[in-house]
């Protein structure tokens, strides 16, 4: 992350004895990325983060396995069809993925098992209703339209208020903001369409007492259950750049030109093998002779994974797009908006575009999995010819 927080407790300088009220020493525990060569925070501990009494491993979940997108068409695919599942962490419904990412979604109303995700960073977009995100860090409550970044290695569990539907995106490595909108030093800078001011973290310690609690972690190896003696939510304090945050899609601010600007203007994160784009209601293109939706276009180094989530899709009328429906339009294939759509827009005179959708662009190709393949729309390939 590009700034520095502190949160709770700590002492005044690092690597110092910190005393408990009982004269013992606060356990302390470095998150840090790269080697200690990147972000990193020290966190303060009640209990030694190193106990653990059990460990067990756990069959991988089902429906985890991906085909390739062959033969090579667009798809559409429709996860309002999938129907809720158990919690936000087991019940996730693969949908596509490579060796850079795998991106799931899942509809839950069950708080999830304590989880620790140590093969990368996740981003999970809340599409509807409302979580705690509990956390070694503290506690966040998240809303629609939140993205919230997990870093890799943090132990958490999501705990809903009713139904909440979101899309999480597993990282092979970090995500964060674009390079090109920070400082050499890591602030953001005026261009960029979000700032720190946007981002939201935990602003106090979350403690919680237990003995012998699970907490399910996820590595390349596969899944194991690791028993801690101690609840690891016993941190009182922390500080450092590295540590979860929760931004609303809301408060991204587009960027437009006259005439159609390609989607990097919209990006908001970037991960390794990809990027994220917040699509935002804004001013359509004002040139007096602009085309004001987007035109034909091949990403020839990227497949596009577009996630509909709100708002109204004036270039894709007539193709069964909907909120909640998924795009996938991949390299190899010329997209764009459907027959009839631009001289529509002309004609209605609209001066604004009310869509909302997330968009995942990887530059390895993406394989379905059997979330996708479980709610495909099967004709979407061949709405273009009518």
């Amino acid at each position: 992350m590009p700034y520095y927080q502190r949160v709770g407790e700590v002492p005044r300088k690092r690597h110092v004895r910190f005393r408990r009220p009982d004269g013992g020493l606060y356990a302390e525990e470095l998150m840090g990325e790269e080697g200690f060569s990147s972000d990193s925070s020290l966190l303060y501990h009640r209990y030694a983060p190193t106990a653990i009494v059990k460990a067990e491993a756990v069959p991988a979940l089902t429906g985890g396995e991906l085909t390739p997108n062959l033969p090579l068409s667009p798809r559409h695919f429709r996860t309002q069809d999938l129907g809720t599942s158990e919690d936000l962490v087991s019940g996730r419904r693969l949908l596509a993925g490579n060796g850079d990412v795998r991106i799931s979604y899942a509809a839950a109303d069950r708080p999830s098992e304590l989880y620790r995700d140590s093969m990368g960073d996740e981003c999970v977009y809340i599409q509807s209703g409302r979580a705690t995100f509990e956390s070694t860090y503290g506690a966040l409550e998240v809303d629609e339209g939140d993205y919230v970044v997990i870093p890799t290695g943090t132990i958490h569990r999501w705990v809903p208020h009713g139904t909440v539907t979101a899309l999480t995106i597993e990282a092979a490595g970090h995500i964060r903001p674009p390079k090109r909108y920070l400082s050499q030093y890591g602030q953001f800078l005026e261009h960029a369409p979000y700032c720190e001011r946007d981002l939201r973290i935990p602003s106090e310690p979350l403690l919680s007492d237990g003995e012998d609690v699970p907490v399910l972690v996820r590595t390349r190896g596969g899944l194991t259950r690791l028993t801690y003696r101690n609840h690891p939510f016993d941190v009182v304090g922390w500080d450092g750049c590295l540590y979860p945050y929760a931004f609303n899609i809301a408060d991204f601010e587009p960027i437009v030109k006259r005439t159609h600007a390609p989607p990097p203007v919209h990006q908001t994160f970037e991960g390794p093998g990809f990027v994220i784009c917040s699509f935002c209601p804004r001013p359509l293109d004002f040139h007096p002779e602009a085309v004001p939706i987007p035109y034909n276009h091949h990403n020839v180094d990227s497949d596009e994974f577009m996630f509909y989530v709100g708002g109204d899709y004036g270039a894709r009328a007539g193709s069964g797009i909907d909120v909640g429906s998924i795009s996938l339009h991949p390299a190899g294939f010329t997209h764009g908006p459907q027959p009839g759509a631009v001289e529509a827009v002309i004609a209605s005179g609209a001066t604004t575009t009310s869509e909302l959708a997330v968009m995942i662009d990887t530059f390895r190709p993406l394989d379905l999995g059997p979330g996708a393949l479980a709610c495909e729309d099967a004709g979407y390939a061949w709405t273009w010819a009518r």
